[in-house]
């Protein structure tokens, strides 16, 4: 299973569950080692076809760094953080979730849009 790893250690992902907000954007760096892009792709395809057909999606991309950089980031946006949440809490996406190899690491982090 994919390591789940902070951005901010004072507000993990699973603390930002709880905040009843949206719409809200999940950006989501992974580390995946060259040899894996691949085969991460594949069962990334297949999650996020799930997360396409759940109540409260809106949209998703996915970015590959430059420069032979191993960084693909997911930038997915959601009506609410509780529409995000039970669709990442659902036994399916769980499972899935489960065949990422171990040596992939994920930076997860919700984000709200700001006036600048």
């Amino acid at each position: 299973m994919v390591k789940l790893q902070s951005l901010d250690p004072n507000t993990p992902m699973f603390a930002q569950f709880k905040e009843k907000t949206g719409p809200i954007v999940l950006a989501n760096t992974f580390f995946v080692p060259k040899e894996r892009t691949e085969a991460f792709l594949t069962l990334f395809r297949r999650q996020a076809e799930f997360m396409k057909a759940q109540p409260g999606f809106v949209s998703l991309q996915m970015h590959k760094g430059t420069a032979d950089s191993q960084l693909l980031m997911n930038v997915a946006v959601w009506e609410s953080t509780e529409a995000l949440a039970t669709a990442f809490g659902s036994p399916e996406f769980q499972r899935m979730a489960a065949e990422f190899p171990d040596d992939i690491v994920s930076y997860p982090h919700i984000f709200e849009q700001i006036d600048v």
